[in-house]
């Protein structure tokens, strides 16, 4: 489930998603640790959403690698 309150993430970069998430995963350590189940289920929603965006950018990265080469390489 994503994080409903999250804005927009097509502003970011492939670079600053991961670097998000990688904070992320930090402050759900922080959370768990200090034992807020509430937050940590915040932070595992925008874990989520922030993931899915790259990912999605990822499989357009590939669609769009595959499509530079299908006039280039003629297998017969």
């Amino acid at each position: 489930m994503e994080h409903p309150l999250i804005g927009d993430l097509s502003e970011l970069t492939m670079e600053q998603l991961a670097e998000k998430i990688n904070d992320l995963h930090r402050k759900l350590t922080i959370a768990h640790r200090s034992g807020n189940g509430y937050l940590c289920d915040q932070i595992r929603m925008a874990i989520e959403s922030h993931t899915n965006k790259l990912r999605q950018r990822q499989q357009e990265q590939y669609e769009a690698a595959q499509q530079s080469f299908d006039d280039k390489i003629k297998i017969s």
